[in-house]
């Protein structure tokens, strides 16, 4: 008689596992499906305005140098010329005899430039735009992804200065060097999360601009441009520029044009900030975007 009803309850028990489990797996699926279709729609909805990506990327490069005698060749004078002055202060003056100090400077300058122009430029992109905004509809992530990628053009066209510079003082370009498009991608990808957060940010909380340009000051210093960091990460205070992912960047892409393996811990710390700043940044966008009408 035990037997029986220990035999009856196993197979209630049987019975109840296999439904939930059922039930659990049928509402994983409901979920997948539900986010490709979600994604499917975004890709289509993308590929719908892609044009107008486009035409936005090369109004903002058009509006850069606008009204300027030398116009795109400012891109190329205007990292030259910083890259001279810092020389000088911060090589002759301290006295650092390395000679290719020059195109160390310049490889932190060039991609701190680019972090700057595109985090400031997408954080006001949704005020800039509001005009357009309150007119017609247009997915409203086109404009900060726009203003990242228009920096990103002038940020390419400025890596001929490095090129050159490299030449003169002697950098050769080693096998190491095609590593370079690895920092320079995460760059990308994490100035557009970072963009994607601060645009986001700034339509409710204006004070947020004049805070980032502190904010840049602070990572400007912690991304060790104009010096060099070794006794800085030997002591103490070597977390504060680990803990700063531009400085990670900057040092891996350094590496690859000085010639060296990358740093793997560096790369892994950049990969991870780029997926998390960018994930971050899309679902904090997406959730409130429908307010930002109310607020610009």
């Amino acid at each position: 008689m035990l037997t029986q009803k220990l035999n009856f309850w196993s197979e209630d028990f049987r019975w109840l596992n296999n439904l939930l489990r059922n039930s659990i797996i049928a509402r994983c699926k409901l979920k997948v499906s539900k986010w490709r279709s979600t994604v499917k729609s975004y890709i289509e909805n993308f590929k719908k305005y892609r044009f107008l990506l486009w035409e936005l990327v090369k109004k903002g490069v058009k509006l850069k140098y606008r009204r300027s005698y030398l116009g795109i060749l400012w891109t190329l004078l205007e990292p030259l010329m910083t890259m001279i002055v810092l020389s000088v202060v911060f090589g002759t003056l301290f006295g650092n005899k390395d000679p290719h100090f020059p195109v160390y400077i310049l490889c932190g300058r060039l991609m701190y430039s680019f972090f700057s122009s595109a985090t400031n430029g997408a954080m006001k992109a949704i005020r800039t735009n509001a005009g357009m905004i309150k007119k017609v509809y247009v997915p409203k992530y086109i404009y900060p992804l726009s203003s990242v990628l228009f920096n990103y053009i002038i940020f390419a066209i400025s890596l001929i200065v490095l090129v050159v510079v490299s030449i003169v003082l002697k950098v050769y370009p080693t096998v190491y060097l095609a590593q370079a498009i690895i920092p320079l991608i995460l760059l990308l990808i994490t100035a557009f999360g970072v963009g994607m957060i601060l645009s986001t940010m700034a339509v409710f909380f204006r004070d947020l601009e004049y805070l980032w340009s502190v904010g840049l000051m602070i990572i400007m210093y912690a991304s060790a441009i104009f010096y060099k960091p070794e006794k800085l990460l030997k002591s103490g205070f070597g977390w504060i520029l680990k803990c700063n992912p531009l400085y990670l960047l900057i040092h891996n892409f350094r590496q690859a044009v000085f010639g060296m393996p990358m740093n793997m811990k560096f790369l892994a710390a950049s990969i991870v900030f780029a997926i998390v700043s960018v994930i971050v940044g899309l679902i904090f966008f997406y959730k409130k975007q429908d307010e930002f009408i109310l607020h610009i």
